[in-house]
């Protein structure tokens, strides 16, 4: 994470709108800096300028995966933490491709309890 006192750029992503501001305001209002995004293509826009030290994303979502957006923002942000959460069972086949790309995540199933969500967050990586 970010060696200042700023507090940690988080970018949060997920196609469902109540979901993903749900969770930017928990993190917010816990010490963080959130920001949100609704699709995997506007993550990977977002993050250059943003600068993450978390991604924290949604593996099924339309259009990108969050493991296609988490092998994106790394390779642009190769310090950035990713945290991974899906309630779909297909999310262990796109996690196998990314291992075998050299990319492994840390991954929560959902729903994910805020409380789960920042002693994770809160432990150093």
């Amino acid at each position: 994470m970010a060696a200042t006192a700023e507090k940690p750029r988080v970018l949060v992503v997920d196609d469902e709108q109540i979901i993903a501001n749900t969770l930017a305001q928990i993190l917010n209002q816990s010490g963080f800096a959130a920001t949100v995004a609704y699709s995997g293509e506007r993550a990977i826009e977002l993050a250059p300028g943003l600068r993450p030290d978390i991604l924290i994303s949604d593996v099924v979502m339309f259009g990108l995966t969050g493991v296609d957006v988490a092998m994106a923002v790394t390779r642009s942000q190769p310090a950035c933490r990713v945290v991974l959460f899906s309630g779909q069972a297909s999310t262990a086949d796109l996690l196998r491709r990314a291992e075998e790309q050299g990319c492994h995540f840390e991954i929560l199933a959902k729903p994910v309890h805020p409380r789960t969500l920042l002693s994770l967050l809160q432990k150093p990586n």
